[in-house]
């Protein structure tokens, strides 16, 4: 499963990850922040479908789930 909204395309984003240990001006390690991703059924047209859906799609009702 790709870690993809469906609806908008948001995606993994990469970074630097800091420790406590060290100074803010020394980035230690690469990281991932993962998109809050929910697999909904949705109402597309007439159909019912499952899609990967992020949070901030629902919220701002770009789509309608299935009830």
């Amino acid at each position: 499963m790709a870690r993809r909204c469906e609806t908008c395309g948001k995606g993994p984003q990469t970074g630097m990850g800091y420790t406590f240990l060290r100074s803010h001006y020394n980035p230690h390690n690469k990281r991932r922040w993962l998109p809050n991703l929910q697999n909904i059924r949705v109402k597309v047209g007439s159909m019912v479908k499952r899609m990967n859906v992020c949070v901030a799609c629902i919220k701002a009702g770009k789509i309608h789930k299935a009830g």
